[in-house]
């Protein structure tokens, strides 16, 4: 029986794709002027970090998400962590996240020396989950003197909340703002994934005090490698643009700095990519809304649950995912449709599960343990035929 039904799938995938070759998860699309912007930047010799492109990406990351500072750099692990040193993280702080995540959440958090507390995800979102957060930080913090969360074994700093807006699916940014004020967190949204998402008409990223974007070669558009720092405050994108850029002062032949700062800056040619890609980020938002509504019909019928975006929220739709019955259905299905040549995928495997943050403080991570065994990726670039 499920055998049949994992063969109706990949004949379904085939014939929406209209090809019996590989059928990748997410390929990038180049439709539009990405040659020509490209070719433009090669003759001008601005490559690198210095070109028109790097500053006209970030107006167009600007106007599109409504953000007051847009910051480019070269990807968005260098975006996020830029993001929580604003913040303040410092080395043996605690920053909450979510368990489901890619790694580069942790890495970022491990590479400051600070220590990622994980909290269990919403079943409605997929995100961190604001009443499993506040639960754990009332159970073991408390507000020191100084008005920090503190942890109540270890002593250690709650400074920033991390949540991320998984598949492109908004996380529940009120309640996670609520629980962040009472408890003095900053919140930083890993939205990496989630262009053209919205939170109650809001743009993804523009919520929280930063925020990180990625543009790598699997994302709804890319640059090829790239993120994008979002600030709340202009003030703060400023000294952020500063901070990515090694910290030079401007002079028209000194070098001089006033920090150690980072060499995160986003290439010209990079940026060159973007911005062609900015211009049909519209075409693939309505087309991925469009693919994700074909396979929300297909699966209505089924035994497999197909993730819809919240009640309160627009997705981007950036990876189409299912809830199999189980996870032996699971594992036939990421089974055969690989076989055939369609790409499926399982979801990361839980940060806490990876040796590396096998030591980490969690919660109770029931939901977050449910979805590991059941979620699966769907082929999901946009569907561009008759455009």
């Amino acid at each position: 029986m499920m055998t049949t039904f994992n063969k109706a799938i990949v004949d379904f995938v085939q014939d929406t794709y209209q090809t019996k070759d590989f059928i990748p998860l997410h390929a990038p699309t180049f439709i539009g002027n990405e040659m020509d912007y490209l070719k433009q930047t090669i003759d001008s010799t601005f490559v690198s970090s210095v070109g028109e492109y790097v500053n006209q990406f970030e107006s167009q990351i600007e106007q599109f998400t409504q953000s007051r500072k847009a910051v480019a750099t070269v990807n968005g692990t260098s975006a996020l962590h830029i993001a929580l040193l604003m913040a303040g993280v410092k080395p043996h702080d605690l920053v909450l996240t979510q368990s489901m995540t890619f790694v580069a959440t942790c890495n970022v958090i491990h590479h400051m020396g600070a220590e990622p507390l994980f909290i269990d995800v919403s079943r409605k979102s997929l995100g961190l989950c604001p009443t499993a957060a506040a639960e754990y930080l009332t159970a073991h913090t408390f507000i020191n003197a100084q008005g920090h969360c503190q942890h109540k074994t270890s002593n250690q700093i709650i400074r920033a909340m991390v949540p991320m807006h998984t598949f492109g699916h908004p996380a529940e940014l009120d309640e996670l703002a609520s629980v962040c004020k009472h408890w003095n967190i900053t919140l930083v949204e890993d939205a990496a994934e989630s262009l053209g998402s919205y939170y109650k008409g809001r743009h993804t990223g523009t919520i929280g005090k930063f925020s990180a974007l990625s543009f790598n070669g699997n994302k709804i558009i890319t640059t090829g490698g790239g993120g994008m720092l979002l600030c709340a405050s202009e003030t703060d994108g400023i000294r952020a643009k500063h901070i990515t850029t090694t910290a030079k002062i401007a002079h028209p032949y000194e070098f001089e700095h006033d920090e150690a700062g980072f060499n995160y800056r986003m290439p010209n040619l990079n940026a060159a990519l973007g911005c062609a890609q900015m211009e049909v980020l519209p075409l693939f938002l309505r087309k991925k809304r469009e693919l994700a509504e074909h396979y929300q019909a297909f699966f209505k019928q089924s035994e497999f649950e197909f993730i819809a975006e919240p009640e309160y929220a627009k997705s981007n739709y950036w990876l189409n995912a299912i809830i199999c019955p189980d996870e032996a259905s699971r594992k036939s299905l990421l089974s055969y449709t690989n076989e055939q040549g369609v790409m499926t995928r399982p979801v990361w495997r839980l940060m806490h599960k990876q040796k590396m943050f096998s030591y980490a403080k969690q919660g109770v991570l029931t939901n977050s343990e449910w979805l590991e065994g059941r979620l699966v990726n769907l082929p999901s670039m946009p569907l561009l035929s008759g455009t």
